[in-house]
């Protein structure tokens, strides 16, 4: 799929879709999710769920287990990202998986992966991630706006917008430790996507023992 292709896919999604049979956030046991990549995928073909994204932290060792280039299936991954002293999370969509700068960004240990401390000490260049993830014939996605530490969130994600982010990630459910830290809601996010003219994207960011997607009644606002 071409980046324009994928593109045109995504802005396709509703906020239903996010709710029923999209989700494009999920953490198997490569990082520091519970389920091995083929039982998140055999679930999600159980649900009927249109597309899936697993998004490992620096990783991509998920698409080895399963066939990446199955109908439901976007390849992604998350990074640990720093951008103006904020620690952040880049999503990457429709990455090519064999992009030798791609693979310069991978975290080759299991601690890059599974460890937030680790991970914390290994912070990438934000700008640096979303050029190698377009280079990679990918999309950048801010994950869980809501939650950084930021006064001025919207000049915040217009500032990434000029440097190459591509959307926001606008339909989570900011549950767990994330619904305290959050920062901003997500009517807020909505409204910064929709003047900024970014992509809006959602998932469940799970992480458990047993995948399903979240609901609409599940959503923080």
């Amino acid at each position: 799929m071409s980046m324009e292709e994928l593109k045109k896919l995504l802005l396709s999604f509703k906020e239903e879709d996010y709710c029923k049979n999209v989700d494009l956030h999920i953490h198997s046991d490569v990082s520091d999710g519970k389920m091995k990549p083929d039982e998140i995928y055999n679930s999600a073909k159980k649900l009927n769920m249109k597309y899936i994204c697993i998004s490992d932290h620096n990783a991509i060792d998920a698409y080895e287990k399963i066939c990446p280039k199955d109908d439901i299936i976007i390849p992604g991954a998350e990074f640990d990202c720093v951008y103006k002293g904020i620690y952040i999370h880049i999503l990457a969509y429709g990455i090519d998986l064999e992009n030798d700068e791609l693979k310069s960004i991978l975290s080759d240990d299991i601690k890059g992966k599974k460890c937030k401390i680790t991970r914390l000490f290994r912070l990438r260049d934000a700008k640096k991630v979303i050029d190698i993830i377009h280079c990679a014939n990918g999309l950048a996605i801010l994950a869980h706006p809501a939650c950084y530490w930021v006064i001025n969130l919207e000049n915040f994600i217009l500032n990434l917008k000029e440097i190459g982010l591509d959307g926001l990630e606008v339909y989570y459910p900011y549950k767990r430790w994330r619904s305290i830290i959050k920062f901003h809601s997500r009517k807020t996010v909505l409204k910064i996507a929709k003047k900024l003219n970014l992509i809006q994207t959602g998932g469940s960011d799970c992480h458990g023992k047993k995948y399903y997607n979240f609901s609409l009644t599940k959503l923080s606002i």
